[in-house]
């Protein structure tokens, strides 16, 4: 079970992603609703401070969200990776109960987890950062899209409102998004391992028809993410990416 929701919740995310990505248009109005109110709306808001503070470059702005956005939810991160550990410190007493009660699912179900109990462990901790990221990721591309003032600007060689037309952005979005997944190669299942190739893909597809401004978030948030699991996992000689036994 672990394994299937291991495997189908980053679709799944691409699939609220793409659901929440649909062409928007509409101003943003903090009277529209809870979604404009507390999400978008202040999402456009600290997107428009800080581009005032950083000579008008949204570009920067969108930097600079991201960053805090990342390090709000590096907690959770540092969550994920501290239950993945323990799981993977407690793969050979796992391995036995399967074996002791392969004949009897439900016992062994309940004695899974009793183990995960009494060592403290929630394997369903490594999807909290996913799930809380979702709605933000979705908000800010509305916050993005929707506010005029980002359309109207412009940053190194691309207009934030339109696509990029030199496919730059598509590219190294693809390019960050598979180093990323290679930095944590090893902390995926075979399952996952075997999307490494997928998800940048899709990833430069969706960027080819998102207005510049979006990929460069996810090129942002990919760069953060490859810093941070170097940090996170390259300092363990079991963590680092190469053959496993």
């Amino acid at each position: 079970m672990n394994r299937r929701l291991a495997t189908f919740l980053p679709l799944s995310f691409l699939f609220l992603l793409l659901a929440g990505c649909t062409p928007a248009t509409t101003p943003i109005d903090p009277n529209n609703g809870v979604w404009d109110k507390y999400f978008v709306g202040p999402l456009a808001e600290v997107l428009d401070w800080f581009a005032t503070v950083l000579w008008g470059q949204y570009g920067l702005s969108i930097l600079v969200v991201t960053v805090i956005i990342r390090l709000i939810i590096l907690p959770l991160t540092l969550k994920q990776y501290r239950s993945s550990k323990r799981m993977q410190e407690l793969q050979p007493e796992l391995k036995k109960l399967k074996e002791k009660y392969k004949d009897d699912a439900k016992k062994q179900q309940e004695e899974t987890m009793k183990l995960f109990q009494t060592n403290g462990v929630n394997p369903l901790a490594g999807c909290l950062p996913l799930i809380v990221q979702m709605p933000i990721l979705i908000a800010l591309y509305n916050a993005i899209m929707r506010n005029h003032h980002i359309n109207e600007h412009s940053f190194l060689w691309m207009q934030l409102g339109a696509k990029d037309p030199y496919y730059i952005l598509p590219l190294c979005a693809a390019l960050t998004t598979y180093l990323q997944q290679k930095m944590m190669k090893t902390q995926m299942n075979p399952q996952m391992q075997s999307l490494m190739f997928i998800f940048p893909v899709m990833i430069f597809v969706m960027a080819m028809n998102f207005a510049s401004a979006l990929p460069l978030y996810w090129i942002y948030s990919n760069i953060f993410t490859i810093v941070q699991s170097y940090f996170i996992y390259g300092g363990s000689s079991q963590n680092k990416v190469g053959p496993t036994k």
